[in-house]
Formats: structure tokens, C-alpha cells, sequence
């Protein structure tokens, strides 16, 4: 009842020197097209930006779409949704920045979505408790996640998407918290959930553009 299929990376590979410092992930996803609802009753599916701690702890920006044709983008933490993005929808066309930051000096982490063709953007911060979460990065995920509530397979994505610009970053200048320096996620890896299903998806065009890794979900 819950599958995903997708591209795994562990910074420390590509970037012994500097993963230590990275705090922030981003990433581009632009809607190229709608396929059609075709999600059981009762389920969903998520086009997922993911980042684990180094306690393997899960900080997500998604784009949700549900069998009832509710799609959002929604912050979710360990697994719990925190907050759906509201005035930031998803559109055919539409591309949109998504970026995770840990932000450890206040203890707390910074959700920010920006629909790039209208500008319009928003974010969302989380409190969180230092003493039980790292503010560490360890993996990241880019992918696509399924839940069936009605049988034990996958079924057919509702959109084809592009994702891009995949980068980590972290802030250069603690006086100036807009100062960051951003890295190209460096070599990632086909990653499953392991069970014997076929996906009704494929990961077509992986190349890089201006250095950053890209690929169409389809």
C-alpha cells in the first residue's frame, strides 16, 4: 500500500569538505503535464523533495495530489503534515522553487515555495526541539511517492513533472541570513521500495543543466 521510486543522494560522496555545513536544499519542479486522476479511492500520492537528518529523520516539501482532485503543496515533519501551503497552488505550466532549511541557531526549520511564472511565494517555519532532532544533513530524495488505500500496486501518476536545479546550500555569513552558497547535488541513485511491482513511471532525461542535475518524471 506504499511504494516510491526515485533518485537517492548522500552529500558526504560528492562533498566530504563541505557536507557538514549544509543546511539548506532546493530544488525546481515545473508541472509539464496532466494525465489524468487516476488514484483509488481514498489515496494519494506526493512528488517529494526530501531531506534526512543524520538520525534518518524525514523533512519533506511536497506536492500532494488526492483521489478527490485536492492537490496542494504541503510541509510535512517525521512523517506528520504541518502545514499545506495555501496561497501557492499548483498549475499546469507552472514551475516552483521548493527549499528545506535547517536553521539551528533558532531551532527550527524554514519551508519556502515560490511559484516562479507568478511570483507569487510563501513560507512556513517549525519549531523544533534540538535536544531530539540533528540539524545535520545525511540523504536526500527526490522522487515519487504512492499510497493505496485499495489494493497492493502503484497506479498511474496524475502529472508529468520536470525536476531541476537540485542544490544544497548553507548560509556564508551569520549576520546576513541571505548570504548562502549553494552546491549541485552531486551524483544521485536510482532508488526503490524494493517490492517486486512494476511503476507506472520512469525517470527519462537525466542530465544537468547550468550544473545542476535535472530529469522528467513520465
Amino acid at each position: 500500500m506504499h511504494y516510491w521510486y526515485g533518485c537517492i543522494d548522500t552529500p558526504h560522496n560528492d562533498y566530504r569538505k563541505h557536507a557538514s555545513k549544509f543546511r539548506i536544499i532546493t530544488d525546481n519542479l515545473r508541472i509539464v503535464g496532466d494525465k489524468g486522476n487516476r488514484i483509488p479511492n481514498k489515496s494519494w500520492m506526493l512528488y517529494l523533495l526530501e531531506i534526512f537528518n543524520t538520525q534518518h529523520f524525514a523533512v519533506e516539501l511536497n506536492l500532494i495530489c488526492q483521489f478527490d482532485n485536492q492537490d496542494y503543496f504541503e510541509a510535512i515533519f517525521r512523517g506528520n503534515n504541518q502545514y499545506r501551503f495555501n496561497k501557492v497552488l499548483p498549475h499546469i505550466g507552472h514551475s516552483y522553487h521548493r527549499e528545506i532549511n535547517f536553521i539551528d541557531k533558532d531551532s527550527r526549520l524554514e519551508f519556502h515555495l515560490k511559484d516562479l511564472n507568478s511570483n507569487e511565494d510563501e513560507k512556513f517555519s517549525l519549531k523544533v526541539d534540538r535536544k531530539l532532532f540533528t540539524f545535520q544533513f545525511h540523504q536526500s530524495f527526490t522522487g515519487i511517492e504512492w499510497w493505496n488505500k485499495m489494493s497492493y500496486s502503484p497506479y498511474p501518476i496524475r502529472y508529468e513533472i520536470e525536476i531541476s536545479n537540485l542544490m544544497y546550500g548553507y548560509n556564508d555569513d551569520l549576520e546576513d541570513p541571505n548570504s548562502k552558497v549553494f552546491f549541485p547535488i552531486g551524483s544521485i541513485y536510482e532508488n526503490k521500495d524494493g517490492t517486486a511491482h512494476s511503476y507506472p513511471t520512469r525517470l527519462y532525461d537525466i542530465t544537468r543543466r547550468n550544473g545542476c542535475i535535472c530529469y522528467l518524471v513520465k
